[in-house]
């Protein structure tokens, strides 16, 4: 085993009083990066559509929801409802291919 500790008391006390205040330390920044984390963003929604303008509001696009291109008014949809929403003929971003990723075939081509 490992004896490279000082031999006396005193000095033995003076490194454990050393080490307990870094382990305090550690513990604060450990407590802080856990409430950062804690209060950080949600995930970006895989999908999302773009609401149109006009009486009927319907969907004017479907992206990705990382696309650079989805205006701030877009509002997460789930897989399914994107499908769907390509299916009744709501145009995908022409960036981020939406419909390329669904593995959707326009049933109109």
């Amino acid at each position: 085993m490992f004896d490279d500790l000082p031999p006396d008391l005193d000095r033995l006390r003076t490194l454990r009083t050393w080490h307990q205040m870094w382990l305090h330390r550690i513990d604060r920044k450990i407590s802080l990066l856990t409430q950062r984390q804690s209060r950080a963003r949600p995930p970006a929604p895989e999908w999302t559509a773009e609401p149109g303008t006009g009486p009927g509001r319907s969907p004017a696009c479907v992206h990705h929801g990382s696309c650079v291109l989805a205006g701030p008014r877009r509002r997460p949809i789930g897989r399914d409802e994107a499908r769907r929403l390509l299916a009744d003929g709501v145009p995908a971003c022409r960036r981020c291919r939406p419909d390329n990723r669904l593995a959707f075939l326009d049933p109109g081509a």
